[in-house]
This record gives C-alpha cells, sequence and structure tokens, in this order.
C-alpha cells in the first residue's frame, strides 16, 4: 500500500489478510471452477468427473509443492489456503522457497483449468449451440483473465509478505524482464 500524501512510498505486507481479500480470491477461484465444471458437464459426467479430479490433483500439489514452504503456512494468505495446508502438508522451510524453480512450463497444469473448459465450450458451440455455451465462455474468460489479475494485481500479490521474502512467480509474472530467472 503506498501513502498518496508523502512523496515517500511505504510499502506494507500483510502478515494476514482481511478476511474480505479471501472471499473475493476464492470465489474467483470457485466460479472459474464452477463453470468450467459446468461446460464440461455438457459433454458427460465422465468428463465433469476428470475435471474435477484434476482441479483436486493441482489444489493438493500446491500444498504440498508450494504452501508448506510459504511464509503463510498456518495463517491467512491472501486465498486462505495457509491454513489449509497445515492439515494436508508439513511445515516446510520458508527459505526453501523462493528457491523453487517455475517456468511458464511449470504453470500449463493451472492453465489447463481454464483452458479445456473454453476449448469444450468452442467445440460444443460449433457440434451444437445453445446460447448458455457462449454466455458461460465469456464468463469463463472474463474471471480467468480479469478477475485472476484483479485478485493477484489488486488485492494479493502487492501486499504479499512471501513476495518480499522471494516468490518465484512473482519473477516469471514481472513486468521488469531484468529481474526474471525463468527456466524453460
Amino acid at each position: 500500500m503506498q501513502d498518496k500524501d508523502s512523496k515517500k512510498t511505504v510499502e506494507v505486507y500483510l502478515d494476514k489478510y482481511p478476511v474480505s481479500t479471501i472471499i473475493i480470491a476464492n470465489f474467483v477461484s470457485l466460479a472459474i471452477y464452477g463453470i468450467g465444471a459446468y461446460i464440461m458437464f455438457w459433454v458427460g459426467v465422465a468428463s465433469l468427473a476428470i475435471y474435477l479430479a484434476l482441479i483436486i490433483v493441482l489444489e493438493i500439489l500446491l500444498y504440498r509443492r508450494s504452501c508448506k514452504d510459504c511464509f503463510y503456512y498456518g495463517k491467512l494468505c491472501a486465498f486462505g489456503k495457509g491454513k489449509i495446508a497445515c492439515v494436508v502438508a508439513k511445515k516446510g522451510n520458508p527459505e526453501e522457497f523462493a528457491k523453487r524453480p517455475v517456468s511458464w512450463r511449470s504453470v500449463v497444469p493451472d492453465l489447463l483449468v481454464a483452458l479445456i473448459p473454453m476449448i469444450t465450450a468452442i467445440v460444443l458451440m460449433i457440434v451444437d449451440f445453445h446460447w448458455i455455451l457462449p454466455v458461460m465462455l465469456v464468463l469463463l474468460i472474463l474471471l480467468t483473465s480479469t478477475g485472476n489479475s484483479y485478485v493477484r494485481g489488486v488485492l494479493a500479490c502487492k501486499y504479499c509478505r512471501q513476495r518480499e521474502l522471494g516468490c518465484p512467480a512473482e519473477k516469471l509474472f514481472s513486468k521488469d524482464k531484468s529481474t526474471q530467472d525463468i527456466t524453460s
């Protein structure tokens, strides 16, 4: 957070995020999952089950690979996952969080959570058009792009203590390309 009345920039890093941030962040994620699940259900129960299994596996991997080493382990991060991580994984070493390599290749599974239903919706509209599909597709695109951008850019990342300590995702998504140490 910046003090606008002062010429000096003051950085504020949160040790615990407000519940309102956690609610908004989870609403965006759950809405993406819900719309994706709705679209996949149009194909059949098996595709819905596979899609939901993908989401569950990715969430568990997130807790075990990232959340366990995060500053917010046992605390309220912007997504509330620090508290849940205690149930899924043993506490790791926060210094390891920053050392973890993150590349564009490593975020592909997370992107697939939105891309698979988007592609599926397009195919379904070609095969058998129903008005609900383009509506769901537009909502999914808006939530994935604008919704995630708002949560991460406005509510979460700029106040994150782990970002200050070292965050590989911040390096990957940084607009300052000179700070990036990306492995492919």
